[in-house]
């Protein structure tokens, strides 16, 4: 329970009708959850608008209504606050409700197309390793010091936000790695966080479902980087071309890690195996179990962050070398009959170029590679035809098939994404709308040494179709279809 008055500290408020002087139990945005002498947030979200539910909130026991709008009829006894943002307002009054947690912690947030999730995770690995208590708020789980929760959201909303970390206080965490999304910064859900820095990975073809424009995606992701405070790191990769526009208007100390231009921290590959990677890092060699140029650039990122965390860089560059691959993002398995299977949640064309790339420059002969992807349904169109070009060019056989295909018909996706692939590549290209025979017709198609990689939902375990979630793991199916090879 908290005063109203401490809750609308730092909103901004155009409005007020009624009592300010009056306690609430707790901050809902969803009228649905609500109950007696609750505030209720009325937003106007992407498909629904908060402000139809203003009475349905009240019938159910709200004390307090924060909305844009005023209602024409206000009800007495009820509390309206007019705001010009209810994100913002959200986002501040969810801060103040939990006694502004993130000012009583090391908040470190990562932004940018690919990479987030393993930059995020292997930072929250390496602090636990140096002897801190760490937090973790990311896609695949959130952690709070040992102890773990589900996500379904990159970027979880305001209130989830400031409730994990009130909890991390309480554990008495140190620091806090978590991954901010493009739809989490454009929906304010971070708005009022204080952050000890910030990380930009890369920024190429994703979310224009959502956003109007890449241009707009790409200031949505800078906007990020301008409320950072003096006090704060603000750390871009100058390779990718956005990497110097993301600090352009900043107040942070500004930073830059990169693998081929002059940067504050440079990293070169030497040498790329199944096993690993060879590289030096500001000239110090380092051997990782991580794969890849696109996992070097993951790695320079979190050396310079936790240099900048005020990490000695001995121990810094001794912990990576300690560091394990992240749960769906090039993990594999190998079977008995030597046919190497990888799954990664390479789901933008870039990301998947990468790893494409990568198995190109690791494989040691003439082994087929044979790539099974899909498209999410309900999101980005345009990347379709891209995912199924860079697929059908940089594989011996792609086999396209259902992702989470949501709403939408997965034949439907398939032949979308068939318009991308090049006359002369037609021949090595198949479709089986099921993703488990997909990935069954992938392993029969395989040989000794060749590589199976199934490309799309890396962590994630469920397919969801219709509206509904199925169980269903890219890596259980590929074992299970092993298995059944080897008899």
């Amino acid at each position: 329970m908290r005063n109203l008055k401490d809750i609308l500290y730092k909103v901004s408020i155009e409005n007020v009708v009624g009592a300010t002087d009056v306690v609430v139990n707790n901050i809902q945005f969803d009228s649905r959850k609500i109950k007696e002498n609750d505030l209720f947030v009325a937003q106007k979200g992407v498909t629904v608008d908060g402000h139809l539910f203003i009475d349905k909130a009240i019938e159910l026991g709200a004390k307090v209504v924060v909305c844009e709008n005023l209602p024409e009829k206000t009800t007495e006894k009820i509390t309206y606050v007019q705001v010009k943002d209810a994100n913002s307002a959200l986002a501040v009054m969810s801060s103040n409700y939990f006694d502004n947690p993130s000012s009583k912690l090391k908040l470190v947030g990562v932004t940018g197309t690919n990479g987030k999730t393993t930059i995020a995770t292997l930072l929250y690995q390496l602090f636990k390793k140096a002897g801190f208590k760490v937090g973790l708020l990311s896609t695949v789980k959130i952690l709070v010091n040992d102890k773990a929760y589900t996500t379904l959201h990159t970027t979880p909303d305001s209130i989830t936000i400031n409730s994990y970390l009130k909890e991390m206080v309480t554990e008495e965490v140190d620091f806090c790695f978590m991954e901010v999304s493009s739809h989490g910064i454009h929906q304010k859900r971070t708005h009022g966080l204080y952050f000890e820095g910030g990380i930009f990975t890369n920024l190429s073809h994703d979310h224009l479902d959502y956003h109007s424009s890449f241009a707009e995606y790409r200031d949505v992701k800078k906007s990020f980087f301008d409320s950072l405070p003096k006090s704060a790191f603000a750390l871009s990769n100058l390779d990718d071309k956005n990497g110097g526009v993301m600090l352009q208007n900043t107040k942070a100390t500004k930073r830059t890690y990169a693998l081929k231009t002059m940067a504050d921290y440079r990293g070169k590959v030497l040498e790329k195996r199944m096993s690993g990677t060879l590289l030096t890092v500001d000239g110090v060699e380092l051997w990782t179990k991580l794969i890849g140029s696109f996992n070097a650039y993951n790695l320079l990122a979190i050396v310079a962050t936790a240099e900048l965390c005020g990490l000695e860089k001995q121990e810094v560059l001794r912990l990576v070398s300690e560091l394990e691959s992240v749960s769906g993002r090039f993990q594999y398995t190998v079977s008995k009959t030597g046919v190497t299977a990888i799954v990664d949640y390479a789901h933008t064309p870039d990301a998947l170029k990468n790893v494409l790339e990568t198995i190109t420059d690791i494989r040691t002969g003439k082994e087929k590679i044979i790539t099974v992807v899909g498209c999410g349904g309900d999101r980005d169109k345009t990347k379709r035809p891209k995912m199924a070009k860079i697929a059908s060019q940089l594989s011996n056989q792609a086999i396209f098939t259902s992702d989470n295909p949501r709403t939408e018909d997965a034949q439907k996706i398939i032949d979308e994404m068939e318009l991308g692939v090049a006359q002369e590549n037609i021949g090595k290209t198949l479709a089986v709308v099921d993703r488990k025979q997909a990935i069954k017709t992938a392993c029969k198609f395989s040989e000794t040494g060749d590589i199976v990689l199934v490309a799309g939902k890396g962590h994630e375990d469920y397919q969801e179709i219709n509206g509904e979630r199925f169980h269903f793991d890219d890596m259980e199916v590929l074992v299970e279809c092993f298995k059944q090879l080897n008899k």
